[in-house]
C-alpha cells in the first residue's frame, strides 16, 4: 500500500462508526499473534458488512471462514432478536481465543461456531439464510458459492471477499491463484440467478442478490 492509499484509508475510517472496544482488542491480537494479520476484515470493512447486516436485518446468517472473529461480530450486529449465525472455520488452534470473543461481545448464543470442513458442513445445514459471507479459502471460493445459492432464500445476500485479488485480476499474465479468482468472478458475472456488482472496497467484494 502506499501513502497515498495509506491516507485515504485512515480517512474512511475517520469518517464511519468508530469500531466497538472489543474489536479493537481483537484487532490487536490479531495483529500480534498471527501470522496473517491482514486476513481480518478491519475497521472500514467491519463497518460496511455491520451496515448491510442492520440494513436487511437478518434472521439467519451463514459465515465461511471465521479467522479470529472479527467480521462475525460485526455481522452479528445486525441480527434480529432471535437472529443466528453460522460460523465456519477449519482452524482448531484459534477456537478457545475466538469462543471467547464472541461470548464477550453479547452475541455470543447467537452464534455457532463450528470447526471442520466447509464443504461437509455447510450440507449439513438445514436453514434458509439472508445472508451469506464467503471469505475462507479462495481455491473453494467457487465450489463455496454452488453449495450456498440454493440455500439463500430470494432477496438475499451473498458477499464474497478478496475479488479484485490486489489487483492481479487484470494482470496480463496471471498466476494460477488469481485465475481461480477470476473463474469465480467470470461464473457470477454469468450467473442470471443473481443480480451482481463488485464493490471496490480493499480488496473487493462481490456484493450479489439472489433473484
Amino acid at each position: 500500500m502506499d501513502i497515498l492509499d495509506s491516507q485515504l484509508s485512515d480517512y474512511l475510517s475517520s469518517t464511519c462508526d468508530k469500531e466497538p472496544s472489543l474489536l479493537e482488542n481483537i484487532d490487536r491480537d490479531t495483529h500480534l499473534k498471527e501470522t496473517m494479520p491482514h486476513m481480518l476484515s478491519g475497521h472500514y470493512q467491519g463497518r460496511l458488512l455491520s451496515m448491510i447486516s442492520h440494513l436487511i436485518s437478518p434472521q439467519k446468517i451463514l459465515e465461511i471462514g471465521t479467522f479470529t472473529g472479527y467480521a462475525t461480530i460485526c455481522l452479528a450486529e445486525g441480527l434480529t432478536e432471535q437472529g443466528v449465525l453460522h460460523t465456519i472455520d477449519i482452524n482448531e488452534e484459534l477456537e478457545e481465543r475466538v469462543q471467547a470473543y464472541f461470548n464477550a461481545s453479547g452475541f455470543g448464543h447467537k452464534i455457532k461456531y463450528h470447526v471442520g470442513e466447509a464443504t461437509n458442513i455447510i450440507p449439513s445445514l438445514s436453514e434458509t439464510f439472508d445472508l451469506v459471507f464467503i471469505d475462507a479459502d479462495k481455491k473453494n471460493n467457487l465450489r463455496y458459492y454452488e453449495l450456498v445459492i440454493d440455500k439463500v432464500r430470494s432477496g438475499g445476500l451473498i458477499l464474497i471477499d478478496n475479488v479484485l485479488w490486489k489487483g492481479k485480476i487484470v494482470s496480463e499474465h496471471p498466476d494460477k491463484q488469481t485465475e481461480q479468482i477470476l473463474a469465480l468472478n467470470d461464473f457470477i458475472a454469468q450467473d442470471k440467478r443473481v443480480q451482481k456488482l463488485i464493490l471496490p472496497v480493499r480488496d473487493g467484494i462481490f456484493l450479489i442478490r439472489k433473484r
